[in-house]
């Protein structure tokens, strides 16, 4: 199942100590630990520290004082303030949300559209007390309780996102609302959030026991609802509280054993805002959180976006999400509950702050925390692999490798793709998600849409024209990876993604002294294979037989075969090859271009590339097979 959208810039959007060497074995790579899940008391047992008053949703009154103090004192937050504030102005002038379901599915645009807006307004009642902003949430609210429902028959995250919106809008405001208007958003939130919530969660429907963002965001939501209203609906909040706490423990046992998110960085961010919201929530409304923070990877995870944003601000975009910088508010709180100041300083760098910013803002943490961080990372589970040269410099050269699965939810036939930033620029780019409204998008059709497919990424095609151009359900590990100053590497099993075309396929991918990369791929086939070797890119492209030129304004970057002697670059559209599938309205590649590299008739191969930035002489680089490496 797929989300409505990508992530946006919303609510929910949101060094390797030189000489320093690291190896890690197959046996280590590919080990993962797992985590007992923990015990999740009874409603009533969990309900016995409720908090009684208002706010008590992820602040109390005396946190909101606190920082109607600092947004005067504190430069930064200051001007967050005004940006909000005159935000929340603009959305004075606008009319209150509609019913509407323009794909005749989601609703979700409008859940996230309230949702944001009473954040916002909240929020700026809360530190300013102007009651425009409080009669102008109420609006957005009482439009939306009137709704005929929150579609939790189609697509249960509308409805989790507006039962968030009404919890904050319940709670926040509690001392403005009359008794007759907190009945009307007790109402909407039992009928339209909580009873149809309950009863997925009792029959153990398809999101809750999914593994994926789902989970998060529809127990996230439905338990804010719940502890917004516990002490009026104690029995029902009590039993989804405790059906919510255990069921999201099924998609956190995925953060171990180091923080990644498998669904990609764009739905890490909406995944983890839900995640830490009710977390935050569990502790300001009852004191505790149950043991949930402490499962493992989860106190990792807030470095994983620093990882996968590369020198370009652009994202490792694997999977079904764009290249939008990855950050969000729950970094902050990250930083503070697992005392990592390097999370805080890079969500302070945030061009976009929203209501959460504020409230969870954290001064602590510099430049300089972040630039402790080693330079290369391996995530195990999620197969990938990132490196780069620097931390601070923008021109740094950064590369990321995926391998993992191709079964993970929002998954692309993408393994052993890869991103590469240098000199400020993002050179092998990946498309990212396509249109969620394309016929069979999240069905039969999915593997027919270019994007989604093999030939769409910056890897390899066998044989193409033979069904799904790499096997849906392959998984492929990192079998090797390296961090030393002069050669930091990963080497990638590709072949179940690639059976029966070839006995073995294997990439490897390396930063050289820190300033070039070498992609190299060993094929070895029974019958003769017909192999392609692509790379996307938004790059001015220029062929020479070996060599290649991309540039972008007046930058350059070089790509040389190095071997087989036989190999040669070709430009291409991208586009699918003739024997591949082509449905119509495909998002257009027109501004793309795709280096290639074609060699049919293929048993054994070796074939290496050199990226080198700038215009560079030709200089002997060896070529040794990745077993030597």
């Amino acid at each position: 199942m797929g989300d409505a959208v990508p992530p946006s810039v919303t609510l929910m959007n949101r060094r390797f100590f030189i000489g320093l060497y690291l190896a890690i074995s197959v046996a280590a790579i590919n080990t993962v630990s797992t985590a007992a899940p923990l015990p999740i008391p009874a409603g009533d047992i969990i309900l016995k520290t409720l908090n009684p008053a208002h706010p008590r949703l992820l602040a109390a009154e005396s946190d909101f004082a606190r920082l109607r103090g600092e947004t005067q004192t504190n430069a930064l937050l200051k001007s967050w303030f005004q940006r909000l504030e005159q935000k929340a102005e603009g959305i004075l002038k606008q009319p209150p949300s509609r019913y509407e379901i323009p794909d005749g599915l989601r609703l979700l645009a409008t859940s996230r559209r309230v949702l944001d807006r009473v954040y916002l307004l909240a929020m700026m009642y809360r530190i300013t007390h102007d009651s425009r902003f409080a009669n102008r949430a109420w609006g957005e609210l009482d439009a939306a309780a009137r709704f005929p429902d929150w579609n939790h028959a189609k697509h249960f995250l509308d409805t989790a996102e507006m039962t968030h919106a009404f919890a904050i809008g319940y709670d926040w405001l509690y001392d403005v609302w009359t008794p007759e208007q907190r009945e009307s958003l007790r109402a909407a939130m039992v009928v339209k959030g909580l009873e149809p919530g309950l009863v997925v969660l009792r029959k153990g429907g398809w999101w809750s026991v999914a593994k994926h963002n789902w989970n998060q965001v529809c127990n996230g939501g439905l338990a804010m609802g719940a502890l917004a209203m516990a002490d009026a609906k104690p029995e029902l909040a009590g039993e989804l509280l405790s059906l919510a706490l255990a069921s999201i423990q099924i998609p956190m046992a995925e953060f171990a054993p180091d923080g990644a998110w498998g669904e990609g960085p764009g739905y890490w961010d909406y995944a983890t805002s839900y995640n830490v919201t009710l977390l935050a929530a569990l502790d300001s409304a009852l004191g505790a959180d149950f043991g949930l923070s402490t499962l493992p990877g989860f106190s990792e995870t807030g470095a994983f976006p620093l990882y996968l944003n590369g020198p370009s601000k652009r994202a490792f975009n694997f999977a079904d999400g764009g290249d939008h910088q990855v950050r969000g508010a729950q970094l902050f709180w990250l930083g503070r509950k697992f005392d990592r100041p390097e999370f805080s300083a890079f969500e302070r760098t945030t061009p976009d702050p929203d209501a959460q910013d504020l409230l969870w803002f954290d001064p602590r943490g510099d430049a300089a925390a972040i630039q402790r961080l080693p330079l290369d990372k391996l995530y195990r589970k999620t197969g990938l692999a990132v490196f780069r040269s620097d931390w601070r410099d923008p021109d740094a050269v950064y590369v990321g490798l995926k391998a993992g699965g191709n079964a993970v939810n929002h998954s692309h036939l993408d393994l052993g793709s890869f991103v590469l930033d240098a000199l400020g620029e993002r050179w092998a780019i990946d498309f990212g998600h396509e249109d969620y409204n394309l016929p069979g998008y999240f069905g039969k059709a999915r593997w027919t849409y270019y994007r989604l497919r093999a030939e769409g990424h910056n890897t390899l095609l066998l044989n193409p024209g033979f069904g799904p151009d790499q096997a849906p359900r392959a998984e492929a590990r990192i079998v090797r990876f390296e961090s030393r100053a002069e050669r930091a590497f990963a080497i990638a099993d590709l072949t179940p993604a690639y059976a029966p075309h070839a006995a073995n396929v294997r990439r490897g991918i390396a930063l050289l002294d820190r300033k070039e990369v070498l992609v190299q791929d060993e094929i070895q086939a029974a019958t003769a294979a017909d192999i392609w070797w692509f790379m996307h890119t938004t790059a001015e492209l220029r062929g020479e037989g070996r060599v290649a030129v991309l540039k972008i304004g007046d930058k350059q970057l070089t790509a040389r075969i190095l071997a087989p002697d036989n190999a040669s670059f070709a430009i291409m559209k991208a586009e699918p090859l003739a024997s591949s599938p082509n449905p119509a309205n495909q998002t257009s590649n027109d501004k793309f271009l795709k280096l290639a590299v074609h060699l049919p008739a293929v048993k054994d191969l070796r074939l290496a590339i050199l990226f080198t930035p700038g215009p560079v002489a030709e200089s002997a680089r060896s070529v040794e097979p990745l077993e030597k490496w």
